[in-house]
């Protein structure tokens, strides 16, 4: 006879297998690269240099960001009012113990990334119309972060730190990539995730070069596209396509971590 309830999972093990399974489909999803054929048509002419030039805009872009940058993001959204949201959202989990008040969280994080979705996209597209590419690089990067920031203080984590913007860094990276270096990143995400610092000999500026590489390395064709002016259109709308593919795997690893720290670790 089975007994009613028992074995009957938590609200908190159906989120984190709903998680895990949106997590396997991700890394399955690009488990291979794919070209399309608008890339294999514009990989013929491509100026062989603008991979150098599109990898130093990003790494600038980061720096820049990193060390002057943050505080003018954060003056478009409230920053104290989105952590004091998290710290009611939090205690009203704890009341209700619910899946409805834990999937609260997530749900936040996901209006916060489509509005950004929503912005970028039409600054990408505004660009593109007047053939603008390279340049749109510091703001389509400040949109990756002012995205990655408010999804981080929805779950109620900071970004600051060297060791955060670590983490950052290696969403960016991995939501780009594939394959073996994607699992090997979605690895060290999971590694940092359990016990959250910095490797020994961790150095800022590599970290930077690497994620930005992967960056343009998969903008590379959308950003050369963008610099003519009208058909620039269709490069500029590939913004949308690569700021929702990103707050995906940042929604995903936060809300892990979110789950982790409080849940699993508390």
């Amino acid at each position: 006879m089975t007994i009613p309830g028992w074995n009957r999972k938590t609200p908190f093990q159906k989120e984190w297998e709903a998680l895990c399974k949106r997590e396997m489909a991700f890394l399955e999803r690009r488990r291979l690269k794919k070209e399309t054929a608008l890339n294999q048509m514009l990989a013929q002419k491509v100026p062989e240099k603008l991979q150098h030039t599109l990898d130093a805009a990003f790494e600038k872009a980061f720096l820049l960001i990193f060390e002057k940058g943050t505080g003018i993001i954060e003056k478009t959204y409230r920053k104290e009012d989105l952590k004091n949201k998290h710290k009611v959202n939090l205690y009203a989990d704890e009341l209700y113990q619910n899946r409805k008040s834990l999937r609260v969280f997530s749900k936040n994080a996901a209006m916060a990334g489509a509005k950004n979705q929503i912005i970028s996209g039409t600054a990408g597209i505004g660009m593109g119309f007047l053939g603008i590419g390279l340049p749109d690089i510091p703001v389509f990067t400040a949109m990756i972060l002012k995205c990655i920031y408010e999804v981080a203080l929805h779950y109620g984590f900071e970004y600051d730190s060297d060791a955060e913007k670590y983490f950052i860094l290696l969403v960016i990276e991995g939501a780009v990539s594939y394959g073996e270096h994607l699992m090997e990143i979605d690895q060290r995400l999971e590694d940092f995730i359990r016990a959250p610092r910095l490797l020994q000999n961790y150095q800022p500026k590599e970290q930077i070069a690497k994620t930005s590489g992967m960056l343009s390395k998969e903008l590379l064709y959308m950003k050369f596209l963008q610099g003519i002016p009208v058909v620039g259109v269709l490069g500029g709308a590939y913004d949308v396509i690569y700021m929702r593919q990103i707050c995906e795997y940042a929604k995903m690893k936060y809300q892990k971590r979110f789950l982790y720290t409080y849940k699993v670790h508390a």
